[in-house]
């Protein structure tokens, strides 16, 4: 929704984004929350989507809003509208807020991370709130972080020098208390890479938050790279509903571009970069439980 005119009362009922993670709720499942960085990687993920029969989320960080003046979120809006799988359009980590104003007013996002972690716990308790009613006033859904996940990904803010702190009960009730739809909680979790010892998620802590938290409010799990499939499974296990993935899908793409850029013309290197997503995409929708649940 993009106009100024407030949603009417019931429109959690028919916002797709939560409409999809209502029912991997009810299903038990996973639904991938796949970043797209082109027109490749939008059609590869929708590709994948199709072919499984999988519902997908379909993210952007800020950067594709400022990169192309929201000209890359319109193609994803369009080719979703196209889709026959549900597919929701989300803006993840969204930490200026004149430009979540701005996505909320003006772009076709069902969903917006309200990432006011930067802050400390007050600051970002308040001005969660504050975004949260601004968004939700609009149609449109909400994720936050409360504590905070260490790190940084290509296209959102580094936080590797701010304390990461890992999500108590309490502070998870305090953003509920919010008005919030989602929650994206810190479980030992970090953006970008592991080191040598990999993922130490603190799977117990995520148990008790699912158990503490409001079923209407789902669990997204951030910081997937390099994720093995039995953790997935176990995250999801968990009650991790909505899965944030980057590098986990595209990954064979960059390789491709690596490999074959100098070399492949431009127009196979695309259409064959569209079926590298799409391939290791499905794989993992296979993986996450959310195959066939279209």
């Amino acid at each position: 929704m993009t106009s100024n005119t407030a949603a009417p009362p019931a429109w959690r009922d028919s916002n797709r984004h939560l409409q999809i993670l209502r029912a991997a709720e009810d299903g038990g499942y996973g639904v991938l929350a796949a970043i797209a960085y082109n027109i490749e990687n939008i059609l590869g993920l929708i590709q994948a989507a199709e072919v499984t029969r999988s519902p997908l989320i379909l993210q952007f960080f800020p950067w594709a809003i400022t990169f192309s003046n929201g000209l890359l979120v319109r193609a994803a809006a369009e080719a979703i509208s196209r889709s026959t799988v549900p597919i929701s359009l989300h803006l993840d980590h969204a930490q200026d807020e004149a430009l979540i104003r701005l996505a909320a007013d003006t772009l076709p996002f069902d969903s917006i991370m309200v990432d006011m972690s930067h802050h400390e716990h007050d600051e970002n308790l308040r001005r969660t709130a504050e975004l949260v009613e601004y968004c939700s006033r609009r149609g449109i859904a909400t994720e936050a972080e409360p504590g905070r996940i260490e790190g940084g990904e290509d296209g959102i803010m580094d936080t590797q020098d701010l304390e990461g702190s890992k999500t108590s009960v309490d502070i998870a009730g305090e953003f509920v208390a919010t008005g919030v739809d989602v929650l994206a909680p810190a479980v030992g979790n970090v953006h970008g890479e592991y080191g040598p010892d990999g993922p130490q998620l603190d799977l117990e802590l995520l148990k008790i938050l699912r158990r503490s938290i409001p079923g209407h409010v789902p669990i997204a799990l951030h910081g997937t790279n390099g994720f093995p499939a039995e953790l997935m499974q176990q995250c999801i296990a968990c009650g991790v509903r909505k899965i944030n993935v980057n590098k986990l899908v595209l990954d064979d793409y960059m390789q491709h571009l690596s490999a074959n850029a100098a070399s492949q013309q431009l127009t196979s290197l695309m259409e064959d970069g569209v079926q590298k997503v799409a391939s290791l995409t499905a794989r993992w929708m296979g993986i996450c439980g959310s195959a066939g649940k279209a």
